[in-house]
């Protein structure tokens, strides 16, 4: 499938699209909170940049959303 754009047009667009604190990861971390989870977000200190982290637990959250 070719695309519609061109490179550089693709390339603007693509831009501005945020890669950090997305609706879904507010979501997400509002029941985190609710529910009583205490979390850390986008720790770069760990392998891939998770969304969340939990330290507690030694577990991360990585959202993927469809933009």
């Amino acid at each position: 499938m070719s695309d519609k754009y061109t490179k550089e047009k693709r390339s603007d667009i693509m831009s501005h699209i945020k890669g950090k604190d997305t609706s879904f990861e507010i979501a997400v971390r509002k029941e985190l909170h609710k529910s009583g989870y205490r979390f850390r977000k986008n720790v770069k200190t760990l392998p891939g940049k998770p969304d969340i982290f939990l330290k507690k637990y030694n577990t991360v959250i990585f959202i993927n959303g469809c933009f």
